[in-house]
């Protein structure tokens, strides 16, 4: 793609200009704002074979079937899915031999009249990368962030150009597709917080490694995926739901991130008005962390989210380096009950004044940010292997200016410690754990659960030397008994994960 990215007007001249291309646009919500730039730049004779917009809901569930929700990416996958089926059904034996069909559809609720509702949409397109060829699809969702609604529908507008422009043109480029999906925009107008590939042309398309090119472009501050790799829009998924997350760097996982974790979720699940059965549970990895030694090493990554998935994790990635912006990006999709759960070393780095030096209120300012949401903290004890005494929320040792405060926190319970632990695992660090996979001393294993270690060994993750396979692969379903019981949505951290 040439370093000059082209015009809005040119990318759909070009789409409206390629004999191949033909199909449909539905749009419900926002008017119909993508065909329109079809239509205005001319020659869309020979793309467009039907526009529509089915505004009313009975009309809608006439067409594509009853839903609860008309925004939501159950109702764009009905849209494509019948009006590409369409398309075939009507034209391919008239014109297949030279024509690569598409549907495009978009579901979006743009700025109503009085500005209270959650401004955001579905986007997909289903297509042929070539005639007679197998269907591919690409499908995001977007969060408009322009405060009136023409702009919105204007930047909807661009966005959907950019991904029939990508579809047909970069489909064998997926990062190069990513990034022009904000061509002629800014971050400032459009988030895309969830983009997934699918179909014969993204055979070879990893989700998770897309989903962190999201964040890493800055199209969106975060992603989200399942234990078995299906991408996951975050306010789906955390909708009216209590949230505990452990922050990580997962290299690898060991027992002592497993135990913690079941403590802060037995005492999280013992909260007022928290259901056990609506915990969601999400392991945090931070663009700082995943850029620790420079460049993100993609291979590092996928090791570390691959250990996460054998444990039935699911995966958030955040550019929220400081816990009161993770805090605040919670909040925004519930107003349950918000926990996090950390090591004593952590709690000990989240009061250094250090950290909040470009914040007009320092450290009071981002604690007031962090807890305004009734959020708890849930501390690991740090063990001194010297000594055998543990740092406990009780013995923390805090600068002195700062101690009336701290002692404020915990007198409040927005800082509580976890008691129910396992002392056999104190003693573990996952620095050593990774150091002594690189190093090929055999006790490593004994710090991990029985599913990572076979994993690791397998695959050859983490610098580890192969072994040959004796076990049956390493999935949620073979856990050992310390991970069983949590929920499918579980999630891990480091305990001497730094406040990143």
């Amino acid at each position: 793609m040439p370093s000059e990215r082209p015009t809005t007007e040119r990318k759909a001249l070009a789409v409206n200009l390629d004999a191949r291309r033909y199909g449909s646009f539905a749009e419900i919500g926002a008017g119909q704002e993508v065909v329109r730039w079809f239509f205005r730049v001319g020659g869309a004779a020979g793309t467009i074979a039907k526009s529509m917009s089915a505004y009313d809901m009975s009309v809608s569930d006439a067409i594509y079937g009853q839903c609860d929700r008309y925004v939501c990416r159950q109702r764009l996958q009905d849209m494509l899915d019948r009006e590409h089926a369409l398309n075939l059904e009507r034209l391919r034996e008239s014109r297949g031999d030279t024509t690569a069909f598409f549907a495009f559809a978009d579901t979006v609720s743009a700025r109503n009249f009085h500005g209270t509702n959650e401004c955001h949409g579905w986007m997909g397109i289903r297509f042929q990368a070539h005639p007679r060829d197998q269907d591919s699809q690409i499908i995001l969702h977007v969060r408009m962030l322009d405060t009136e609604n023409a702009l919105q529908q204007e930047a909807l507008g661009i966005v959907g150009v950019n991904l029939l422009y990508g579809a047909f043109f970069l489909n064998h480029e997926p990062d190069q597709l990513i990034e022009s999906l904000l061509d002629n925009l800014s971050t400032r107008r459009i988030e895309i917080d969830m983009i997934e590939f699918s179909g014969i042309a993204f055979r070879h398309v990893d989700n998770r490694v897309m989903s962190l090119r999201l964040v890493q472009l800055g199209l969106s501050s975060a992603a989200m995926f399942s234990a078995d790799g299906e991408v996951l829009q975050p306010s789906e998924v955390l909708y009216k739901k209590p949230i505990l997350v452990e922050r990580g760097s997962f290299r690898p996982l060991t027992n002592v991130n497993v135990d913690m974790l079941e403590a802060a979720k037995a005492k999280f699940q013992g909260e007022e008005d928290v259901e056990s059965s609506d915990v969601v549970t999400l392991a945090e990895i931070t663009m700082r962390n995943l850029k620790a030694n420079g460049d993100i090493d993609l291979r590092d990554f996928l090791e570390r989210v691959d250990v996460l998935a054998a444990a039935g994790m699911t995966v958030l990635i955040s550019d929220y380096f400081e816990y009161y912006r993770l805090a605040a990006y919670l909040a925004r999709h519930t107003k349950k009950k918000i926990g996090i759960t950390m090591g004593a070393a952590s709690l000990i780095e989240l009061f250094d004044d250090k950290y909040y030096t470009t914040l007009d209120g320092g450290i009071l300012e981002s604690f007031g940010r962090l807890f305004k949401n009734d959020l708890k903290l849930y501390i690991y004890p740090l063990l001194n292997r010297e000594t055998g005494e543990l740092t406990k929320v009780d013995n923390l040792e805090i600068a002195n200016e700062l101690r009336t405060l701290y002692q404020y926190l915990v007198d409040k319970g927005c800082i509580e410690q976890l008691e129910d632990y396992d002392p056999d695992h104190l003693s573990t660090f996952s620095r050593e754990v990774l150091r002594q996979i690189e190093k090929g001393d055999p006790e490593w294993v004994e710090h991990v659960p029985e599913v990572v270690a076979d994993l690791i060994q397998q695959r050859g993750y983490f610098g580890c030397r192969r072994v040959a396979k004796t076990s049956e692969p390493a999935t949620a379903k073979t856990l050992n008994p310390i991970i069983a019981p949590l929920t499918p949505l579980i999630p891990a951290a480091g305990m001497m994960s730094p406040v990143v």
